[in-house]
């Protein structure tokens, strides 16, 4: 079916017993948001809060938890949206199949947005204040907008068709922010919006800016879909819920007509105030950074609106089930967007942009017997050429001529990857350069290094599934296991200073170089400090969280019998990564217990929540 509005999903969840009401106060401080880690983490339904405190306005959470669940609630339109966008990335394919693709050139046509009027729309004019302020880690700055769709325009091109709509989280009070006057707009590197500021900051006049919260749920999916170029999020909005987008202008400003709640405001030049700090989707909070002040217009609700939210953290969460959702829909357009790239997988297990896996194609000298990386190199710089993907800090890609890799199965890519490594040649960095304004394991914000991983060619040596035995003997070490094949990780002493890691690794690679025979299956080594492996299978999400989160590559990278040739690094020995926490690093996302404590009532026997307790 098509819901026209967000109550109309949430009741046909409910009838399907995908989600449940909790009728009970909850405090949107902390309590909101640790209920809905723990319903999620159980694989538990989506939840509505009907008695929100200090709000009159009910919320619901984890609508998009389970991949399941999100077809379910595009269960109408899902397939016809996949072939449009195939359509879009591969016009040929049509031509293949014409049958295929019949009625998807009309079902595009009844997406296009619908213009209404904002008078029949129900909207009542609000404050801030009168939202659910939901604060959902302990060192917040105060309450965000965490599911928000955020809409501008281009200033040179307006109107609807030429505007973009991202997922930018809001914050809606805090810091020094004029409560019902100001919010924060945060929005990171290669979105939209920036474009648009940067026009309207040349002809130095403020950007106007429209949020609009909850609605159809494919209002909230079109906001994050990462589109072709060309095909407007308010078109896919309307296609994917089977129903067009409608709108209409107030003020000056763009108003969703299905959206529950809409805040406008203007962005002016050069007005920033510090946002944050923020519990993200690293599993750390991204901290007080200096971002556009926001200064609000209006704000609307309707009289049943339902606050939709959700929440980040140490993946995976929900928005791993929102990524799940987009590769479904759109996981063909790698492949014609970048020739000769088979796939590529942006790990959610360690926070999507601190590594990409891809499998790539070998065709530049397929006469020669000595296999090595060439074109993957060239589509290695494509990748990171292109869109949210050049935010990549390591990108391990390999060619794949018998189809015998899959990148999604990382554990199998790791094995085969490090199976055919060579340390003196594969690894090519990039240093000084852009990552992800999240990660902070770099210089500063947006400030760090990357490193290619480019693979190719026969298997070169066996991977060891054991921790060597002379580890025992070295009393620097109080601790290894095996994190995956060919990678062990060692407990070290906590990182104090890179001139002492220098020394500490020096004495760690004189070691490792005294007894290389127990290590000629190991291919990586990773030090930590402050965290707990255990040697089971299920330590891979933890492997890849710690090693790929806290480490900069141009730093933190070290190798046994280390080389550099004509500026060129590499090394003959394992190489190893200083994964251990640095004081520049930002803190972990951790629930109090006195929270952990007070949702206990929900959860106990005969709570409304007993069975995911």
């Amino acid at each position: 079916m098509s819901y026209k509005n967000l109550e109309e999903c949430i009741n046909d969840l409910e009838k399907n017993g995908k989600l449940i009401r909790i009728k009970e106060e909850v405090d949107p401080n902390l309590e909101m948001a640790a209920i809905h880690l723990k319903i999620f983490e159980k694989g538990g339904p989506a939840i509505l809060f009907e008695n929100v405190k200090g709000s009159k306005y009910k919320a619901v959470s984890n609508l998009f938890g389970t991949l399941e669940r999100s077809q379910f609630m595009f269960k109408d339109t899902f397939e016809k949206v996949q072939k449009m966008v195939l359509l879009r990335n591969n016009p040929i394919a049509a031509l293949k199949s014409p049958l295929k693709f019949i009625g998807t050139g009309i079902s595009a046509i009844k997406a296009l947005p619908k213009k209404g009027s904002f008078s029949s729309a129900g909207f009542k004019e609000i404050k801030i204040s009168d939202l659910p302020l939901i604060k959902h880690w302990p060192m917040d700055g105060g309450a965000f907008v965490t599911l928000p769709q955020v809409y501008s325009e281009d200033l040179d091109k307006p109107g609807v068709m030429n505007s973009n709509v991202g997922m930018y989280r809001i914050q809606l009070n805090g810091n020094n922010y004029e409560l019902n006057k100001e919010i924060g707009l945060h929005y990171q590197l290669h979105r939209g919006i920036g474009i648009h500021q940067n026009k309207t900051n040349k002809k130095n006049v403020p950007l106007k800016v429209s949020i609009f919260v909850g609605g159809p749920p494919a209002h909230s999916l079109a906001a994050v879909m990462p589109l072709p170029e060309g095909i407007s999020e308010l078109t896919f909005a309307g296609a994917i819920g089977g129903r067009r987008f409608r709108y209409a202008y107030e003020n000056g400003f763009c108003i969703s007509l299905d959206a529950d709640f809409v805040i406008t405001g203007e962005v002016f030049p050069n007005e920033n105030k510090p946002e944050g700090p923020f519990g993200d989707h690293l599993g750390y909070y991204s901290l007080a950074h200096d971002f556009p002040l926001m200064k609000v217009s209006k704000v609307y609700a309707k009289g049943n609106a339902i606050w939709p939210f959700t929440v980040v953290g140490r993946p995976p969460q929900e928005d791993t089930a929102f990524g799940a959702l987009i590769h479904e829909i759109s996981g063909s357009a790698i492949p014609n967007e970048i020739p000769g790239v088979k796939e590529v997988h942006a790990v959610d297990a360690a926070g999507v942009h601190p590594l990409l896996l891809a499998v790539g194609s070998e065709r530049y000298t397929p006469y020669l017997k000595n296999k090595r990386p060439q074109e993957l190199l060239t589509q290695a710089n494509r990748i990171l050429g292109t869109g949210q993907l050049s935010l990549a800090k390591y990108l391990f890609i390999s060619g794949d001529e018998n189809k015998e890799i899959n990148c999604h199965d990382i554990r199998a890519f790791f094995k085969h990857v490090f199976e055919r490594i060579d340390l003196t040649r594969d690894l090519h960095f990039q240093t000084k350069t852009t990552i992800d304004t999240l990660d902070y394991s770099g210089d500063g914000i947006n400030e760090g290094s990357k490193l290619i991983v480019a693979t190719y060619g026969d298997k070169k040596r066996e991977l060891s599934n054991e921790v060597p035995k002379s580890i025992s003997s070295a009393d620097f070490i109080s601790n290894a296991v095996v994190l995956t094949e060919g990678v062990i990780g060692l407990e070290m002493n906590k990182f104090s200073n890179y001139e002492n890691a220098k020394k500490e690794i020096q004495k760690l690679s004189s070691f490792i170089g005294e007894n290389k025979n127990e290590f000629a299956g190991i291919v990586q080594i990773v030090i930590y400090n402050d965290f707990v492996f255990t040697a089971n299978p299920k330590n891979l999400n933890d492997y890849v969280w710690i090693t790929y989160t806290r480490s900069n590559p141009s730093h933190d990278i070290y190798g046994v019998e280390e080389l550099t040739e004509n500026k060129h690094w590499g090394c003959k020995g394992p190489m190893i990564i200083d994964a251990r926490k640095k004081p520049h690093h930002a803190p972990e996302l951790k629930i109090l217990p006195e929270t952990e404590k007070s949702i206990e009532r929900f959860f106990k026997k005969g709570g409304v929540l007993e069975k995911w307790g």
